[in-house]
């Protein structure tokens, strides 16, 4: 692997340069929502034809008696109308007809609602340069999206959001430069907190909160980038060290565990099973750094882990071998009912969202075993994704459209297991709205109702100098 060895901390100033955004494929409209599951309370699906025959096209829209009729190559629905057609849909199927080009295609409605909104991270795609960046929600059932708190209210790299079983309430955020901290805000009450103690690598970041609301996991991850010299890859970030840890809300203290914190081992990426008896991780074995970069295999891995006490078993389990057939896990997140982790696979290392080859794949917590998920994996790179709450939808970030910026796709799971084609996020003007986006959705997270939260006492908690320190 060539690589320009210069080390980097993960945020940095802003890009001076946008890229052109390219859509490829032959697809007939854009974005793609032919044949797609899409849930009942989603917001219109608008699109465009990307074939110049279909200027005169007329196209009709037929759901159990009802139909709707556009003239031309752009789709706008009417909220009221797209509402009332999906109701009478619901479980069952749009037929979508095309008079130029002549095709035709079906919308399949599912009675399995939405959650409220999508949480995301907006940022420029290099990851090693920021301008704008922050935390935005989404209403899924309309097209509103508002900030949560951006970057123009504190000087610093907004990342690591994490929501308590979507929640909206109880949230944990990170913040990396001069103004750098943790906020957390649980049963109303938001402080901030220097996560780095003198036992720690450093400080607290990809969080996941225990069932209870009581625990927060972390990893702590000395974490640098590179950049590559060939064409198709741009950036590799990766860890130096890291180590998992576990905040008690209750009591102010930090958990650490020789059995999670092992000489040796690389432990990144906890996440508590639905039960809370569980805690998931990857686990890889130490290497040297940046000479054996691409031999760095990570393995999912689980650890007993009692609520009551907040201690950790004695013992590691294996629950996906990946490093033994050359790959590497990252980003493994439970279904809520308990039955799935969904990971992402790739050829190496931990931050697979620059890794082209990344794939999703879901493991059965019944059978034990992990299948890829040829459904809804593109030719290009699969990587954050989270659950809904009901454990039916799933969303994850692709980088499909063009190869260079995460756009969210959702995908719907059938209480047996049947994952219907994924659709990518709507937008009121999709044509104009993504290929005018230089951003990328990062670390999208479900939310069941709107998250109210007051920036401007967030943004002084962190612009002060005061912070709360882990114990």
């Amino acid at each position: 692997m060539a690589v320009v060895s210069v080390l980097l901390s993960s945020c940095s100033q802003s890009l001076e340069e946008k890229v052109t955004q390219r859509y490829v494929g032959n697809c007939p409209i854009y974005p793609d929502y032919m044949d797609v599951t899409i849930p009942v309370n989603i917001a219109p699906l608008n699109f465009d034809y990307t074939v110049p025959e279909a200027e005169d096209a007329v196209t009709t829209f037929t759901g159990n008696g009802m139909s709707v009729t556009f003239k031309g190559p752009h789709i706008r629905w009417n909220n009221r109308k797209w509402r009332k057609i999906l109701s009478a849909s619901a479980n069952g199927e749009i037929t979508v007809k095309c008079s130029y080009p002549d095709t035709s295609w079906l919308l399949h409605v599912s009675a399995d609602e939405i959650d409220y909104g999508l949480t995301y991270r907006l940022i420029e795609p290099g990851y090693e340069l920021y301008s704008k960046m922050g935390i935005y929600q989404r209403e899924l059932s309309s097209f509103r999206q508002t900030a949560l708190i951006e970057n123009t209210d504190v000087d610093g790299c907004i990342n690591c959001h994490s929501f308590n079983r979507c929640n909206p309430s109880d949230l944990s955020l990170h913040v990396r430069g001069d103004h750098g901290a943790t906020l957390l805000r649980k049963e109303g009450t938001m402080d901030v907190f220097n996560t780095a103690t003198e036992h720690t690598a450093g400080l607290c970041v990809y969080p996941y909160w225990h069932p209870s609301g009581r625990y927060i996991a972390y990893s702590t991850n000395n974490t640098r980038q590179v950049f590559h010299t060939q064409p198709d890859k741009l950036v590799e970030v990766f860890d130096l060290s890291s180590d998992m840890l576990i905040y008690d809300t209750q009591t102010g203290n930090l958990i650490d565990d020789s059995i999670i914190c092992r000489d040796g081992y690389w432990e990144t990426f906890p996440a508590f099973s639905p039960d809370g008896k569980t805690l998931y991780f990857c686990r890889a074995a130490a290497k040297s750094i940046p000479d054996s970069l691409t031999n760095v295999r990570y393995d999912l891995c689980a650890v007993d882990f009692d609520p009551a006490t907040g201690a950790v078993g004695d013992s590691v389990r294996t629950i996906v071998a990946a490093s033994a057939s050359g790959h590497s896990v990252s980003f493994p997140r439970p279904s809520f009912d308990g039955k799935y982790i969904m990971y992402t696979l790739s050829d190496y290392g931990q931050f697979s969202i620059w890794h082209h080859e990344a794939d999703l794949w879901l493991y059965d917590t019944v059978s034990g075993k992990s299948r890829r998920l040829d459904e809804v994996n593109s030719n290009d790179t699969e990587s954050y994704h989270n659950w809904s709450s009901t454990s039916r939808w799933f969303v994850f970030s692709s980088r499909r459209d063009d190869g260079l910026f995460t756009r969210p796709y959702f995908a719907h799971i059938s209480e047996n297991g049947v994952i219907g084609k994924p659709f990518l996020l709507p937008q009121k003007d999709p044509a104009h709205f993504y290929p005018n986006l230089y951003l990328s959705y990062n670390i999208p997270e479900f939310v069941t109702g709107e998250v109210k939260f007051n920036h401007v006492k967030a943004a002084r908690l962190l612009n002060s100098k005061k912070r709360t320190p882990f114990k």
